[in-house]
């Protein structure tokens, strides 16, 4: 990293200064990388207040976002669902746990297809309850609007969609 933006990190850890678009890129990343550990830091929780160890976090909401499609794992990876972790892995870890089925696909027998078992849906359905729970307390206990998160979600789709470009044309 340089050492220009490093010393501004270090001297303003909780917010970048004026409009400096340098530190404001270099938070805007950190708080990405944050608010992912925090997600799984809440669905950690979750489960352990539920007595349950027999899933991870990075599993739950692999789980999650499978929910009731039948879907191979190269449509995960293509769909983003892997969360930074190795998909494959978590995938057998699941099929060991009971929690995803798969099945050689009909019409391409090289193909795998996965879904979900009646054990992954009921973990799927604790992660759905989480959020219910969320969305019904995040406008008064979290200060954060409708359109809050309209304005929010264009703007992460907007970086989203630039690093996508970083990556497509080489930039």
């Amino acid at each position: 990293m340089n050492n220009n933006i490093q010393s501004k990190i270090i001297s303003d850890t909780d917010s970048a200064i004026g409009n400096d678009i340098s530190g404001l890129y270099v938070e805007c990343l950190r708080l990405v990388e944050r608010l992912h550990r925090s997600l799984l830091d809440v669905t950690r929780d979750e489960f352990e207040r539920q007595g349950r160890s027999d899933v991870n976090a990075v599993q739950a909401l692999l789980l999650f976002n499978i929910g009731d499609l039948e879907l191979t794992a190269g449509e995960l990876r293509s769909r983003g669902y892997y969360l930074g972790s190795n998909v494959s892995y978590n995938l057998k870890k699941l099929i060991d746990l009971g929690f995803i089925k798969h099945q050689r696909s009909r019409i391409d027998k090289r193909s795998i297809r996965i879904s979900l078992t009646q054990s992954g849906k009921e973990i799927a359905e604790t992660i759905s309850q989480l959020y219910q729970r969320h969305i019904e307390s995040i406008d008064k206990v979290g200060g954060l609007s409708v359109d809050d998160f309209i304005a929010m979600n264009k703007l992460l789709q907007r970086l989203n969609r630039f690093w996508g470009d970083q990556i497509a044309y080489r930039l």
